[in-house]
């Protein structure tokens, strides 16, 4: 074994890429095949029948056997399966090319990363379907594991001639502005006051949306201030207001950013813009930290400060 995965390494270094799925017990033979694309690897493992399958009914095997790089979140035969239960559908025949196209999209990021490579935070991906033909963007988060959005990494660096493939355990839907704020947990005091002032449903419809998000952080220095412990001091009828104070119609990028006032969902209150050199300032006191976070129905920009009516 040892003899034949020497053979193995030496190979490699004679073509100068990784070719996925050979094991030091194939033949000599196997080892002087051309480099396979990503397609090509899928194809060749079991696990990725399914995914094959979608790509092909949704016109996509002749993009990702492109030049690329790519780097692909590949969903497993399982994962799948899962979705078609969660779809109440019994498989991709039951799907649309259309309906396909974007799911598939949404899986695959630019470049070559590795595992090593990883890093938390947003990745834009060819999934370019939101509003304004903007790319959405994935939450990726490094710790133990790799997640992205809601899946994990079960099996990462699958090498290709184009890219690389990272297995995962659950098919990665278009995120709506509510779905990135529950996969960040920075915004998990965010989506507690969102769950309990009944806005979940309202912000997952079609917006456009674009959503000042405050950070925990954030919030425990409202709490501070009010004098409460958290969410759970506060009703419903007192978090609505504060919420859709956030939310401004339309997708507006930072880009597109100005100084001036703008209305916002809670109709009885304006927020105040200031677009410098140096950022964007809410209301003279709260600053956008980060920005263009995309989702499917509009876009996130993260604030320091929670804005008050």
């Amino acid at each position: 074994m040892k003899t034949n995965f020497r053979k193995f390494q030496l190979a490699i270094l004679a073509i100068a890429t990784v070719t996925v799925f050979a094991s030091c017990s194939k033949d000599d033979n196997d080892d002087q095949k051309d480099p396979q694309n990503i397609v090509q690897v899928a194809s060749s493992n079991a696990d990725f029948s399914i995914l094959v399958q979608a790509l092909d009914k949704a016109g996509l095997v002749s993009t990702l056997e492109g030049s690329g790089p790519f780097t692909v979140f590949a969903p497993t035969n399982e994962a799948f399966t899962a979705l078609f239960t969660q779809l109440g559908v019994s498989g991709i025949n039951d799907l649309s090319a259309e309906a396909l196209k974007p799911i598939l999209l949404n899986h695959v990021i630019s470049g070559n990363v590795k595992a090593a490579d990883i890093a938390t935070g947003y990745a834009e991906t060819f999934n370019n379907t939101a509003p304004g033909g903007n790319k959405v963007k994935l939450f990726i988060s490094k710790g133990s594991d790799v997640k992205v959005d809601e899946s994990t990494v079960i099996t990462a660096d699958v090498m290709a001639s184009n890219g690389v493939i990272h297995a995962i355990d659950k098919v990665i839907l278009p995120p709506s502005v509510v779905s990135h704020a529950i996969n960040n947990p920075n915004f998990s005091i965010l989506v507690e006051a969102v769950v309990k002032a009944g806005l979940v449903d309202a912000l997952s419809a079609a917006g456009p949306f674009t959503v000042f998000a405050p950070t925990n952080d954030a919030f425990n220095a409202l709490f501070a201030a009010l004098g409460v412990t958290g969410i759970s001091d506060l009703t419903a009828e007192q978090l609505t207001p504060i919420l859709l104070y956030h939310v401004v119609s339309g997708n507006v990028l930072a880009s597109q950013v100005s100084t001036g006032t703008v209305p916002t969902l809670n109709t009885s209150s304006n927020i105040s813009v200031v677009a410098g050199s140096s950022g964007v300032q809410l209301n003279g006191s709260s600053n956008v930290v980060a920005t263009d976070v995309q989702a499917a129905n509009g876009v996130i920009h993260v604030i320091d400060s929670v804005l008050l009516p």
